[in-house]
C-alpha cells in the first residue's frame, strides 16, 4: 500500500469505535490521474481513506480515524452523514457518463484483502459494507451494475440473499399487486434504505436496489424477482 496524502477531512481524531461503515465508490473520472488529482485536491472538498487504482495498487489518501469526505448527503437506518462513522474507498474507473467499464480482476483481488482487514480491524458487520447508491439512491449509482457484490458475499464481505437466480428469474416482469409494492418498499426500508415517498425518488430507490441485487436488468419497476429478494434479505 502506498500512502498519498488529502488534506481534505476533519479534525480532531475519532474513536475507532465509530467506524461503523465502509462505503465503496468508483471515482467517475475518464482518467485515474485525474481522479487522484480531485481526491487530494484542496478545493475539490471530496477525498477518500483508500483508492484502488486499475492494477490492483491500494493507495492511502486520509488516515482511518480521520473523517475523509466521500458519503455526502446520505442515510441507512438511524444513521445520516454517514461519513462520520465510515471508511470511504474509491475504485478506479469511468463510471456511467465515461464509458462504464468491468471492474479489473486485480481491482477485486485487493479490494477483498483490504476489505477484511478492516472488517476484522474495526469489528466492521459485512450488512454494512455498502454502496454509495445503498445511502444516497436519489444522487449517486456507483459502484453500479458490474460491481460484483456476489462475489464479495462469499467472502462474507457484504450482503447477499441466498436465493437460486435462475429460480427467480422466471419471476422477472411479472406485475405487482399494490398491497405487494407495499410490502417491497417497507422490506428495503427494514433492510436500511431510507423512506421515500416522491415517485421519482422511489424509482431511484428501485434502481439502485437492482443495481446491488438484481444487476442484469436496471429497470426502476418492482416485479415478483424483486419482491422476492427484499424479502429474502430481511431473514
Amino acid at each position: 500500500m502506498t500512502k498519498y496524502y488529502s488534506i481534505n477531512f476533519d479534525l480532531p481524531k475519532r474513536d475507532s469505535k465509530k467506524i461503523t461503515f465502509v462505503i465503496l465508490h468508483y471515482t467517475g473520472m475518464k482518467k485515474e490521474s485525474e481522479a487522484i488529482k480531485r481526491l487530494c485536491d484542496s478545493n475539490s472538498k471530496v477525498s477518500s481513506h483508500y483508492f484502488i487504482k486499475n492494477n490492483g495498487k491500494v493507495l492511502n489518501f486520509v488516515p482511518d480515524k480521520y473523517i475523509a469526505w466521500h458519503a455526502g448527503v446520505s442515510y441507512w437506518k438511524k444513521f445520516k452523514s454517514l461519513n462520520r462513522h465510515s471508511i470511504g474507498i474509491e475504485i478506479s474507473n469511468p463510471g456511467h457518463d465515461h464509458g462504464y467499464k468491468k471492474f479489473s480482476s486485480k481491482q477485486i483481488i485487493s479490494l477483498i484483502k483490504l476489505l477484511k482487514n478492516l472488517k476484522k480491524k474495526y469489528n466492521i458487520k459485512k450488512q454494512r459494507i455498502l454502496a454509495h447508491s445503498d445511502i444516497a439512491p436519489n444522487r449517486k449509482k456507483d459502484p453500479g451494475e458490474k460491481f460484483p457484490w456476489e462475489k464479495l458475499a462469499k467472502k462474507n464481505l457484504c450482503n447477499w440473499h441466498n436465493l437460486s437466480n435462475h429460480k427467480i428469474k422466471k419471476y422477472r416482469n411479472s406485475k405487482l399487486k399494490v398491497f405487494e409494492k407495499k410490502i417491497f418498499f417497507n422490506n428495503l426500508s427494514q433492510f436500511g434504505y431510507k423512506k421515500i415517498k416522491n415517485k421519482k425518488e422511489k424509482t431511484n430507490l428501485i434502481k439502485s436496489f437492482q443495481r446491488r441485487f438484481r444487476q442484469n436488468l436496471i429497470n426502476g419497476k418492482i416485479d415478483k424477482e424483486c419482491l422476492l429478494i427484499s424479502k429474502n434479505l430481511i431473514k
